[in-house]
């Protein structure tokens, strides 16, 4: 039985030119986690996070916080079916 989940993100606040695509990239590979993130038209950040539901939960959590120099506002969270995501990459 394959104990993966998905969470699909989406992070709002001053997350953009504060390093937090890197920073998610480099939390997500410390901790196991596939996926991607990328910036969005409208100023937020959008992420998807595929691995076990402790590493998932976890970074959604750390997205509540993300880089440093980021002001998170809000996060939404949709759980959905994995993809067999295992390496993590940023977006453009």
């Amino acid at each position: 039985m394959d104990d993966r989940i998905r969470a699909h993100v989406f992070v709002s606040g001053r997350v953009q030119g504060v390093y937090y695509r890197a920073t998610t990239r480099e939390t997500a590979l410390e901790r196991g986690v596939g996926g991607w993130v990328r910036n969005l038209d409208d100023g937020r950040v959008e992420a998807v996070f595929e691995g076990t539901e402790e590493a998932v939960e976890s970074m959604v959590e750390w997205c509540h916080t993300g880089s440093p120099k980021a002001r998170v506002d809000d996060v939404e969270i949709e759980y959905g079916d994995p993809t067999g995501l295992e390496a993590f990459e940023i977006r453009q």
